[in-house]
């Protein structure tokens, strides 16, 4: 803000600053002019801080929505503090229920959590739902622990409906998991369940070396400025190209690469190249019915090569992928999938080169080729059915 009405200044230690914070000022400016210069910080800093989470709030929403990712609720943790609220209305239905009560919890063995206290607390009896110790909800200054939060929010989304839960948290919040079921466990009844996800980290890469960024300098890379360039497809597949608790390199270089190496080139490819073969077919064989009903009359037995069988079981593996991808809750499955059967599709593609017999599309042999464009169509929608599910697009040409 002092910035956007001319002033030089050098940013304290411990801040984060950087270029996105820019606009901000500039509409503190527009906003205020200089009226809030010489103001205390007491008067100051709560009207900064509403217009800066709101502001940081839109550029999230508006890095998501770049890569076609829309929330329908963002829910402010703040909303459940105050008289009244929903912490304070848990914290008296979980006594109601003797799910609390006061003690001391012995010292840990080990190394001591952070949660831990000599001192008698309010405990949440988490033992009794799974969890390896009860929990602590009201700190020694009287406020609520985070945790006492957490049992507020999955109590409130509980009684909105909800009885699947997912949770994703990053590798450093491991230690929740437990804490969190049990909660979840016992503000349901035993009636919902959750299944939580432990991302790690995702490492920028550029020709092999780490993109070295520091927040405090204010050297970062966004969301938005990966999207622009890469572009949002590369993003999507890339993220979900590896499990979700496995740590991720993503290079910007090798992401740009039209090679197998590239994984969302390399399946796109599979889809653009077998658009090309029915647009060779059409050339080359002009009065060939390739239309769904025709294909869907085409005598698939004549796909008898080691070639043929061996797409054809890759394919029929695509029910059972999705399937478990979805019930597992990892999209991965579905990634790695579409990788195999890409695969699979260009090595046919490569031996029908070298073998006649094994091209998708033979003038002498109408039949044969009938055969193959219902193979080559199957792997096309199973590709489209794949990316669409990962919300991925599948061009018909690749420039």
């Amino acid at each position: 803000y002092r910035e956007a009405l001319g002033e030089t200044i050098e940013i304290p230690p411990g801040l984060y600053p950087g270029d996105y914070l820019i606009p901000v000022g500039e509409a503190l400016k527009a906003e205020f002019g200089d009226s809030l210069l010489g103001k205390p910080d007491s008067e100051v800093l709560p009207i900064v801080k509403e217009r800066v989470l709101k502001a940081m709030l839109e550029l999230i929403k508006a890095d998501l929505a770049q890569l076609n990712i829309h929330h329908d609720v963002f829910f402010s943790e703040r909303t459940l503090h105050g008289q009244g609220k929903e912490i304070d209305t848990t914290l008296a239905w979980l006594r109601e229920q003797g799910m609390v009560y006061q003690g001391r919890l012995q010292p840990p063995k080990g190394k001591t959590p952070e949660d831990w206290e000599d001192r008698e607390q309010t405990l949440f009896r988490a033992t009794d739902y799974g969890d390896d110790v009860d929990r602590p909800l009201v700190k020694s200054d009287g406020s609520y622990t985070y945790f006492a939060a957490d049992i507020a929010y999955h109590r409130d989304k509980y009684l909105r409906g909800f009885k699947h839960m997912i949770n994703v948290l990053g590798a450093d919040h491991s230690g929740y998991v437990s804490r969190l079921k049990a909660a979840v466990k016992a503000v349901s009844g035993g009636q919902a369940d959750m299944d939580v996800k432990i991302c790690q980290l995702v490492r920028l890469m550029k020709n092999g070396e780490p993109f070295k960024m520091s927040k405090r300098s204010g050297d970062l890379v966004t969301l938005a400025d990966v999207v622009e360039e890469v572009g949002a497809d590369a993003v999507r597949f890339m993220l979900t190209y590896r499990r979700n608790d496995a740590a991720m390199d993503f290079d910007f270089a090798v992401v740009k690469e039209q090679t197998r190496d590239n994984p969302v080139f390399y399946v796109q490819y599979a889809h653009a190249r077998a658009c090309s073969v029915f647009r060779n077919a059409e050339k080359e064989m002009p009065g060939l019915d390739t239309s769904e009903s025709a294909l869907k009359a085409a005598d698939v037995e004549l796909l008898s090569s080691p070639a043929d069988i061996e797409l054809i079981r890759a394919l029929a593996q695509w029910p059972r992928t999705v399937t478990q991808a979805a019930l597992a809750h990892e999209p991965h499955r579905v990634a790695f999938y579409l990788y195999e059967v890409a695969g699979a599709f260009h090595g046919f593609w490569a031996k029908g080169k070298e073998d006649v017999g094994l091209r998708f599309v033979n003038a002498d042999n109408p039949k044969l080729t009938l055969a193959r464009l219902a193979l080559v169509g199957a792997v096309r929608q199973v590709l489209v059915n794949g990316l669409g599910i990962l919300g991925v697009s599948a061009p018909a040409e690749l420039s």
